[in-house]
């Protein structure tokens, strides 16, 4: 897996206008190809009157699926440029949408280019991106008694406490960089007076 990847902080979008025609781009974090599909037709719903909807995405953290469209535009003058620019940016898990009003003024291919790219890349400013960083899914069980207190040390810390249950014992599930497993253990056992267990889960991408 990635160490990480960088993805749109949320929804949102930006509108531009070259030589009179109008770009508004939208865009959102997309996990699946169905997610994506469904806001290029949500998208395509909100603004009937546009020329066209053409539209970019990438998918995984190592950027394995990429798709684009350029829905009438001259083959490689929209969706082409809006993917490239998505990648030049890193991004991962994202659609972009550019909606096209034709103002009457023709640009031709690289104004084209130049225009769906730009219109992505100002977008991307403008909404914000986040950074997901790679964990290490921990469970960590510990009696009632020292859980209140090992819960407020573990967010003052600023370790990533993603659920907290509570049954005979209570449970804290954490997500931990791989790298600081080794420390963390040595840091609950001090907490805890060694009373604490720990274990080990899968990985997943959560906020740097």
């Amino acid at each position: 897996m990635q160490e990480q990847y960088v993805t749109v902080a949320g929804p949102g979008e930006h509108e531009t206008e070259v030589r009179g025609s109008r770009f508004l781009c939208a865009l959102a974090p997309v996990t699946t190809e169905e997610q994506a599909r469904a806001f290029l037709e949500r998208v395509r719903a909100e603004h009937p009157g546009a020329s066209h909807h053409c539209y970019a995405y990438v998918l995984g953290a190592d950027a394995g699926l990429q798709k684009s469209g350029d829905d009438g535009e001259p083959g490689g003058t929209a969706g082409l440029p809006m993917l490239q620019m998505l990648l030049r940016r890193e991004m991962r898990f994202t659609i972009a949408v550019v909606s096209r009003w034709f103002g009457g003024t023709k640009l031709g291919a690289g104004g084209l280019i130049r225009a769906y790219g730009g219109a992505v890349g100002e977008t991307l400013d403008v909404v914000g991106t986040v950074v997901r960083r790679r964990y290490r899914l921990l469970t960590v069980t510990v009696d009632h008694k020292r859980a209140g207190r090992l819960e407020n040390e573990l967010r003052a810390t600023g370790r990533a406490v993603r659920e907290v249950r509570y049954g005979a014992e209570v449970t804290i599930e954490l997500g931990l960089p791989e790298a600081q497993l080794d420390a963390f253990r040595g840091w609950l056992a001090d907490a805890t007076a060694g009373t604490a267990r720990t274990e080990l889960g899968g990985e997943v991408y959560g906020d740097g």
